[in-house]
């Protein structure tokens, strides 16, 4: 039987409940303190702030709460983080007989804006290839290296994280196709193209033996100075670029990723092939994709068709 205590004061139970998080070690500290920050402007907002007993704690509190974030303005996707700690609170107090029921399971948080990936048009990758090319004509091994990564990024639809953790063990020249280390330190084998091999291999006999590697670094790509290449580094590479291009949105590597997709699709790739090639855990996640070449489709069509 659960006896509801009722004299819990909510700074008392959002300590307790961090600690808790902390012991069980199954949450980064990262994710500790984030969890500690949303809490925190949650127990600020409440009239009597971190005094308030957690039975005096209403539904309508939260709701003025999450009310208050939307009308000052914030993102969305912050107000449904800060809305999912909350809740997971509350749960955690429910379940341990603080509160008599669960306050927050109503809580919802206002939905995301859909906005749809910035895509990069097959004209537009072409021209930036062969700039790039021209670049890598000298064998400067930064510029054979960032042809390589450009060649691979569009060919594999990688993250950026997977590509600054590949190792020449993890390439299979024979079969064209890559391992990386995806979300979750999950293994996937993901195929490309016979100009991305070329790029890589460039790089790989030509680009990586003229640069002094330190010799702890097992990774493929590396720094000008021969550390370990950095996502930071790879943004830098492709915003580079990306921001001589027409068109709004979003210059880092992962706009790399939405145009391989989209492009994919638009070839007449089915949707469970880009999504293994992705490494998506739901294909609800790739359907993105899908809509992007649908958008693209009736643009085509407005712009070209006699009668649109």
């Amino acid at each position: 039987m659960v006896v509801h205590t009722g004299n819990v004061r909510i700074d008392d139970a959002v300590t307790r409940f961090l600690h808790e998080m902390e012991a069980a070690r199954d949450s980064s500290l990262h994710t500790i303190r984030a969890y500690r920050g949303d809490l925190d402007l949650f127990t600020q907002s409440l009239p009597k702030a971190e005094s308030m007993l957690v039975t005096d704690i209403t539904l309508e509190h939260c709701r003025s709460w999450v009310w208050a974030m939307s009308t000052k303005g914030d993102a969305a996707s912050s107000i449904g983080r800060r809305v999912s700690s909350v809740k997971s609170l509350f749960h955690w107090m429910h379940a341990r007989g603080d509160i008599p029921a669960d306050t927050a399971v109503r809580l919802t948080a206002p939905k995301k804006p859909k906005h749809l990936p910035r895509v990069l048009t097959a004209p537009a990758m072409t021209s930036v290839f062969d700039s790039l090319q021209v670049r890598a004509a000298s064998d400067d091994p930064v510029a054979l290296r960032d042809v390589a990564i450009w060649e691979l990024m569009y060919a594999s639809a990688i993250r950026v994280s997977e590509l600054v953790g590949i190792t020449l063990a993890d390439i299979d020249w024979a079969d064209n196709t890559v391992k990386v280390l995806g979300k979750g330190s999950k293994e996937r084998i993901v195929p490309f193209g016979i100009p991305a091999r070329d790029a890589l291999r460039a790089y790989a006999d030509r680009g990586r033996p003229a640069i002094s590697v330190n010799d702890n670094v097992q990774n493929l790509f590396v720094g000008a100075r021969g550390g370990k290449l950095t996502t930071r580094t790879v943004y830098g590479v492709v915003a580079d670029i990306i921001g001589q291009l027409p068109g709004q949105g979003p210059k880092g590597p992962h706009t790399l990723r939405h145009t391989a997709a989209t492009h994919l699709l638009d070839g007449g790739a089915d949707l469970r092939s880009v999504q293994e090639i992705l490494g998506h855990a739901s294909v609800g996640t790739t359907q993105i994709y899908t809509q992007v070449s649908s958008e693209r489709l009736k643009a085509a069509y407005q712009s070209a068709h006699p009668r649109a």
